[in-house]
């Protein structure tokens, strides 16, 4: 259980947060500022926002858990993350920016038609809901509630909304963007003090560490019959849903679309990429090596709770859970400000586009509190499934691929049509259905980030083969600008930082 300096660390990370979001705040801002920051914001605000709202207590709870049990390899997802990261700042950045897009679901309206628009809008809003927001409050609240005495799941899950959705209905994008940042500081910190503490166990001796951990755990790439991450998963599943994640996430890609300028914004990016390489280090090896210093866990996913209780000081352990909070709201905030967004840009203004600006601030104020709620109510709910991670992964995997294929085809391909598109996505969707019900049946079906490779490349083809089953007489398809190149700055920080990835992938290979 937390001590009263613990406790006293804890409110004064509250308080200081409190009192960021009032100076954040102490204007009403318009729909503009409530939804994209004005499009004022910097490279450095934006790296670490981008940092803070992937960073969710999900990620510190799944990821040591999952090393804790099985070893690096869930690392995998890091440096993908940093490689989509890397490939969206020079190819999809200049026509986002250039663009001057709201959300990401309006780049298919342009390419396609407003149908796509709304498939994609309402898909990422319930992923939003039901996995990102629900999820982190979940992770959050299980933690809180095992900490503090007397603190159930429900009230902490409660309670952690009503706090975050709070700052977030009262400042908008701007307010999720500086709170970020302070979060990421106090995330870092509590991480970086924790593993250097759980490193010391070791004598911080590599060699003595590596003696006394089972190899195939400081292993990233494994076999293809690994029932955790396949190699074939990693190379065909996780670029695919790292690409929805880091691009077409309006949870995440608010953030680039209020950057200042292309530059702002695909620096921002690189930034975020050289900090993926940090969970391997802070957040994976912990659990590692927990796996000699902590044998026996029952449940993997109490590693992070229990390298907390026996390892860190009183007062340390207050910063951690501190850290745990800044994680969970960072990844609540945004995903309650880019569900707002997507509902008043995608459906509520193409039907009232003469709504002044004040209106559709107080609209989204008022949908951020209604979002707040559902995802309370949800989150203790995620209790009876077999497990958070299952529970977010697979679903992703199943929803995820179709999507990044038709995005594809937007961005590639200038001959499939809007009709073509649809029934492409819609295919796609059917098979992912048939395969998560037999995944569910108990049939064999592959890992289920070999299906969503399988899912992205069957969409494709379906939708080019309908666009071939339409003949001559089928609709003209409509091309998106050319948004030009990058700047060379971008693409030489893009290439340097995807040869540290390629170099971090070498030694732990």
């Amino acid at each position: 259980m937390l001590q009263t300096p613990d406790l006293v660390v804890i409110a004064i990370y509250l308080l200081v947060t409190i009192a960021l979001c009032v100076w954040a705040s102490r204007a009403a801002p318009d729909a503009d500022e409530l939804f994209l920051a004005g499009r004022s914001l910097g490279p450095l605000a934006i790296g670490l926002s981008l940092f803070a709202s992937n960073i969710s207590s999900t990620t510190l709870i799944g990821l040591p858990g999952a090393a804790y049990a099985n070893g690096i390899s869930v690392a995998n997802y890091e440096w993908v993350a940093a490689l989509v990261l890397v490939f969206s700042a020079v190819f999809v950045l200049p026509t986002f920016i250039r663009g001057r897009l709201t959300t990401v679901p309006e780049l298919l309206e342009r390419r396609f038609d407003a149908r796509l628009r709304r498939y994609l809008s309402g898909t990422s809003l319930f992923l939003s809901l039901a996995l990102d927001t629900a999820g982190s409050l979940y992770a959050g609240g299980l933690i809180l509630s095992q900490m503090v005495p007397g603190v159930t799941l429900g009230a902490a899950c409660a309670g952690l909304a009503l706090f975050a959705g709070l700052y977030t209905a009262a400042g908008g994008l701007r307010v999720v963007v500086y709170t970020d940042m302070l979060q990421t500081v106090v995330l870092l910190t509590g991480a970086v003090v924790m593993s250097t503490i759980v490193f010391g166990q070791f004598d911080h001796d590599w060699g003595r560490l590596v003696a006394a951990v089972e190899p195939e755990r400081l292993s990233l790439l494994r076999p293809m019959d690994d029932p955790v991450l396949p190699w074939l998963g990693t190379l065909i599943g996780l670029p695919v849903l790292g690409f929805y994640y880091w691009t077409m996430n309006q949870y995440v890609a608010q953030r680039l679309l209020g950057a200042r300028d292309l530059r702002a914004a695909g620096q921002g990016a690189l930034i975020a990429a050289a900090l993926k390489l940090l969970p391997l280090f802070l957040m994976v090896m912990p659990g590692v090596m927990a796996t000699v210093l902590l044998p026996g866990l029952e449940q993997p996913d109490t590693v992070f709770v229990e390298l907390i209780l026996h390892y860190a000081p009183v007062g340390l352990a207050g910063l951690m859970v501190a850290g745990l909070i800044a994680a969970m709201m960072s990844s609540v905030d945004s995903a309650l400000n880019s569900a707002s967004t997507l509902l008043i840009c995608d459906f509520v203004l193409p039907r009232r586009p003469g709504l002044s600006a004040r209106h559709q601030a107080r609209l989204g104020r008022a949908s951020t509190l209604g979002f707040m709620l559902l995802a309370a109510l949800w989150a203790p709910q995620i209790a009876h499934f077999p497990g958070l991670f299952a529970y977010l992964q697979q679903a992703f995997s199943y929803v995820v691929p179709p999507l990044v294929a038709v995005f594809a085809l937007a961005m590639t391909n200038n001959r499939v049509g809007a009709s073509a598109a649809l029934r492409g996505l819609l295919t796609g969707h059917a098979i992912s259905a048939a395969m998560l019900a037999a995944s569910v049946a108990g049939w064999a079906v592959p890992h289920f980030t070999i299906v969503a490779g399988l899912l992205f490349a069957t969409t494709l083809l379906a939708a080019l083969v309908w666009q071939a089953s339409a003949g001559i007489g089928a609709a003209p398809a409509r091309a998106l600008p050319d948004a030009g190149p990058a700047p060379r700055s971008l693409q030489a920080g893009a290439a340097l930082i995807a040869f540290a990835v390629l170099i971090v992938v070498w030694l732990f290979r």
